[in-house]
């Protein structure tokens, strides 16, 4: 079993900053790729950022230069540091991992139940 679990998530001013952590644990053999979501009220689901364990990194263009991913492989965390926060950002935002359980090659995506993060005055 893997559990991922975020956290962070928080009412902010516009302008303000925010950074949400996400764990991944039990039987992890090993971790390839974590990455951010984001789900608005009434929108698809959108990734936000993602990046591998090497540390290569993408984002979706609206959050460039805004918000920053990176990650503990030792701790199996990700974090997403998000400044300039604008009420569009508001959504729930969900982490998700790909792990690898045993040394069969195979990887299976996890994700935590989300957490809220609204930008208003």
């Amino acid at each position: 079993q893997v559990q991922v679990v975020e956290s962070g998530g928080d009412l902010v001013q516009p302008g303000g900053s925010l950074r949400l952590s996400c764990v991944a644990s039990g039987s992890i053999f090993s971790i390839d790729v974590m990455g951010w979501y984001r789900q608005a009220p009434g929108k698809p689901r959108e990734l936000v950022a993602t990046i591998t364990s090497g540390g290569r990194t993408n984002y979706m263009n609206s959050v460039k230069g805004r918000f920053t991913i990176s990650r503990d492989n030792a701790k199996n965390t990700v974090y997403l540091q998000m400044n300039s926060l604008q009420p569009e950002d508001t959504a729930v935002y969900y982490c998700n991992a790909d792990v690898q359980t045993d040394d069969s090659g195979r990887y299976y995506r996890y994700w935590g139940q989300g957490t809220q993060v609204t930008v208003s005055s």
